[in-house]
């Protein structure tokens, strides 16, 4: 049974935690716009090898799937954990604070390099009490806040002294792409405030390598270039100097995604081409970034995981920690 810090749980009763806003009481079982209650649900932790080199050091990256998510991406790989499909529920398990820690510190046993945690926007107060649990046990590692960008400022602001490292996506700039593919039109902004706000908590502590400390990464979209360079455009103007830019271009279209309604959900279907991935590199040496990473073009779906198994990833990218499926750890 999950016991949650009074003054946490508080921020379930009327949630706006996220910017959906939905003021669901998620306290008493009903479920929010990102699918789910007050339950800190898990899908998978594993030792990924498959992050941006700083992330993964010698050891890999300790990264925890949490289960649900506030926003929606059609062509989310992390689907089966995040979204669900046609109706079906998001893959994964409740886990008190005692459990969360304990896969935390097998994580740390294991050699990871942090605590990466994907997608919790939705779960803060959960995750901070899992926190504070693994902190009492002896995991010092930092903890890595993987998310979508879609992060309310409340939340980022209860996470401020359990966070280290800062990963968010800037997805787009354009609030039509943002209805059509993310369900939030209001993306842009949101995540432009997001952002600010996580450069802002990082810069304040004045240290020393702080803008190794937050890492934008934004996923290219065939079709969609002049997003692409919308995103290159607002970064360069206002926070180049201060985070560093990861340049995803790794989109695969995800077969049989469906809505709940049995419909099939609207994203491009198809890889990013030459062409196209030798745009965008022009277009980041004309904005002049420099500091950050880019992904090789290599296109197929072989690498999409499959969160039914334990070990979701080719084993060249993962090392399966803790499943839902299993009561203790792999």
């Amino acid at each position: 049974m999950q016991i949650i810090e009074k003054t946490m749980i508080n921020h379930y009763k009327k949630c706006i935690l996220c910017p959906r806003n939905c003021k669901v009481n998620r306290t008493n079982g009903e479920i929010g716009a990102c699918g789910e209650t007050n339950r800190l649900r898990i899908g998978s932790a594993v030792i990924h090898k498959g992050e941006e080199p700083p992330l993964v050091g010698f050891g890999g990256s300790g990264t925890i799937f949490i289960t649900g998510c506030n926003l929606g991406c059609s062509f989310c790989q992390n689907y089966q954990v995040s979204q669900g499909n046609a109706g079906s529920i998001s893959l994964g398990r409740d886990v008190s604070p005692e459990e969360f820690a304990s896969i935390c510190a097998a994580l740390q046993d294991k050699g990871a390099e942090n605590i990466n945690i994907v997608t919790g926007s939705h779960v803060v107060p959960s995750l901070i009490e899992g926190f504070n649990a693994a902190r009492k046990i002896g995991v010092l590692i930092p903890i890595l806040w993987n998310s979508s960008g879609y992060d309310g400022i409340l939340s980022l602001e209860l996470l401020k002294d359990h966070v280290d490292i800062y990963l968010p996506d800037l997805k787009t700039l354009d609030s039509e792409i943002a209805g059509k593919y993310f369900k939030a039109p209001d993306y842009p902004e949101a995540a432009k405030a997001a952002i600010l706000k996580m450069i802002e908590m990082v810069h304040e502590k004045n240290i020393e390598d702080a803008q190794e400390k937050i890492i934008i990464r934004h996923l290219v979209l065939p079709g969609y270039l002049d997003s692409t360079r919308n995103v290159f455009k607002w970064f360069a103007e206002n926070i180049k100097d201060k985070a560093m830019l990861s340049l995803m271009t790794q989109y695969t279209p995800i077969p049989n995604r469906l809505t709940k309604d049995g419909k099939k959900l609207p994203m491009p279907d198809r890889y990013i081409s030459q062409e196209d991935y030798e745009t965008v590199l022009y277009w980041a040496k004309e904005f002049n970034i420099e500091d950050g990473f880019c992904q090789e073009l290599v296109t197929g779906s072989d690498w999409l995981p499959d969160f039914r198994k334990k070990n979701p990833f080719p084993s060249e990218l993962s090392v399966p920690v803790w499943h839902f499926s299993s009561t203790s750890q792999i």
